[in-house]
């Protein structure tokens, strides 16, 4: 059966606001949460970045729901620390934690001064990343010298099994990759045929564990006022790859975003006033056979957006692909 899960956009919303959000996400009947982790937000419109790691603490202490966060280990976070926190969080809250592990994105990676990688290096980068958090999670002492460098470290509370750690992919090329490492795959909301392509060339590769999908809505009373918001709120990520990736400022994605019209903002959110259509869709891609859906409301007040979903989307979801 498919769950139904809350996404926390920590770019868009205070991280105290972003804790009520997930306890009526909780109370309405969202069946899990998870989160981004950025140091920038995406547009200055947007005007939040917390640090996700302290906030996942926080909110898998006030609610009782199962929490991912999306990671890019290998530049501005070390994989040893990664490692510290995964298992640190996993053994407070046991079961209740997974993490999805990808190449990252120059906006965020840049600060520390050591020049943005192609893609492959990025990947290759990754490949060791997960090695070295999977060796200190088991509880090994880890050295390593690559393309990150670890002088004997070793992980002192860990927990007693450790969480998964998923694959982040938005190419059918990058899950088939990650097949071979990944625990499960985690992904955002494309055409059916691309989305289908993407889990057959995971499990063709021999793929394992739960498949997860990130979709973005904009909810409102109107249609006008729903692709308003989103137009407000998200025309700096209509940009596919490469150009998400490579774009290293919040300056420069609203440059890049001035000339995308309100109408362009269909191909990247599902808009609309009508619960019957986001019932219709999120089934359709429960029925691809994703474990867990996570809803990410572009807008920056959250509200209205959970209470209506609570008491007219999810119960028509329950159920689904039981």
């Amino acid at each position: 059966m498919t769950k139904f899960g809350f996404h926390a956009s920590h770019e868009q919303v205070h991280p105290s606001a972003l804790i009520a959000a997930v306890q009526r996400a909780e109370q309405a009947g969202f069946d899990a949460a998870m989160c981004s982790d950025h140091l920038v937000p995406w547009s200055e419109r947007q005007g939040h970045s917390a640090f996700a790691w302290a906030w996942l603490g926080a909110a898998l202490q006030a609610t009782a729901l199962s929490f991912g966060v999306v990671n890019a280990p290998g530049q501005r976070y070390h994989p040893v620390i990664i490692a510290q926190a995964i298992g640190t969080l996993e053994a407070m809250y046991p079961g209740r934690f997974w993490v999805a592990l990808g190449s990252g994105e120059a906006a965020n990676e840049h600060v520390t001064g050591q020049g943005w990688p192609r893609k492959e290096l990025r990947n290759a980068r990754l490949r060791e990343c997960v090695d070295i958090i999977r060796a200190l999670l088991d509880g090994e002492e880890v050295s390593h010298d690559g393309l990150v460098t670890v002088d004997r470290a070793r992980l002192w509370t860990r927990p007693e099994t450790p969480p998964p750690l998923v694959a982040a992919a938005v190419s059918v090329e990058t899950a088939t990759w990650a097949a071979e490492w990944a625990d499960g795959l985690a992904t955002i909301a494309q055409p059916v045929e691309k989305l289908r392509d993407m889990i057959a060339g995971y499990r063709d590769a021999g793929g394992r564990g739960e498949l997860a999908l990130q979709v973005h809505v904009s909810y409102a009373e109107t249609d006008a006022e729903a692709l308003a918001i989103a137009h407000d709120q998200w025309r700096s990520n209509v940009f596919a790859p490469p150009l998400c990736w490579d774009i290293d400022s919040v300056e420069a994605f609203d440059e890049a975003s001035k000339h995308v019209s309100p109408e362009h903002m269909r191909s990247s959110v599902l808009v609309s006033s009508d619960p019957a259509e986001y019932v219709h869709q999120l089934r359709e891609w429960s029925e691809l056979g994703f474990d867990r859906i996570y809803i990410h409301h572009v807008g920056q007040e959250q509200s209205r957006f959970i209470d209506v979903f609570g008491e007219h989307v999810l119960p028509q979801l329950s159920g689904v692909n039981a």
